[in-house]
């Protein structure tokens, strides 16, 4: 690992998560200086920040700009969505991702990650909240667990007949295109076409909300599911499984 000051150090990955587009990297050095990491909670809207990297080789380039909004959402290249990301108009180019967004008192507030193309001044940073927590699991685990219970699926909606004779809180759910042989879905009973509404009597929207559900905690823990399988609604019991390694 070369550092700006030209200084070479080997270096080696304790561990990665695909799903949030993190990493955490062991540097075997001396005479090296963290960061001071601050609170992405404690960030307002209007609040200036910078955005330190190397866009395009040009290395230690700063720029400036304001939070734009808090508590967007993106989705990493695992499919899974990032939650409380940061948006900020601080321009960052190819290069810029895995540098730090600071807030004025120089504390580290995000962790840069992508741009909108062609847009210019959208940009996304992940809370610090966020990196603070998955390094502390890879740090301990050398990997984020996360539950599985082996669907292929996606958002529907809902008919509203059925919305209104169950008196459902969302109009769309998730809707089963098909099992993985021998997974948990399968030896529940799930079926192609069945529509998920809710995990654990919390209602599901989508499938984000369903990857929102499937937590480490669930890993081994009996869980239910609601479904509606045609014009029926059913209790499905589950126990999810952890997920495998997307890399």
């Amino acid at each position: 690992m070369t550092l700006t000051d030209g200084r070479r150090f080997p270096a080696r990955v304790i561990g990665d998560d695909p799903a949030s587009d993190l990493a955490v990297i062991q540097v075997d050095g001396s005479g090296l200086i963290a960061a001071a990491l601050g609170d992405s909670q404690a960030l307002r809207v209007g609040q200036l920040v910078m955005a330190i990297g190397s866009p395009y080789g040009f290395q230690s380039t700063v720029t400036a700009g304001v939070v734009s909004a808090l508590g967007r959402s993106l989705r990493s290249y695992s499919g899974r969505l990032i939650e409380d990301v940061i948006q900020t108009d601080a321009s960052l180019n190819p290069g810029n991702s895995g540098g730090p967004l600071v807030s004025s008192d120089g504390r580290v507030v995000g962790v840069n990650t992508a741009t909108i193309l062609p847009a210019q001044g959208i940009c996304f940073a992940i809370g610090i909240n966020t990196a603070k927590f998955v390094a502390s699991r890879l740090l301990r685990d050398g990997r984020i667990r996360r539950s599985y219970i082996g669907v292929s699926a996606q958002t529907a909606p809902i008919h509203r007949r059925l919305v209104r004779y169950y008196d459902l809180p969302q109009e769309t759910g998730v809707v089963v295109l098909g099992t993985e042989p021998n997974s948990r879905a399968q030896r529940a009973g799930l079926r192609d076409g069945d529509v998920i509404v809710a995990l654990d009597g919390q209602a599901l929207a989508g499938v984000d909300d369903l990857h929102r559900g499937l937590s480490d905690v669930r890993a081994g823990v009996r869980s239910e599911l609601t479904v509606l399988r045609g014009t029926e609604r059913l209790q499905i019991g589950i126990m999810p499984e952890e997920a495998r390694p997307t890399n």
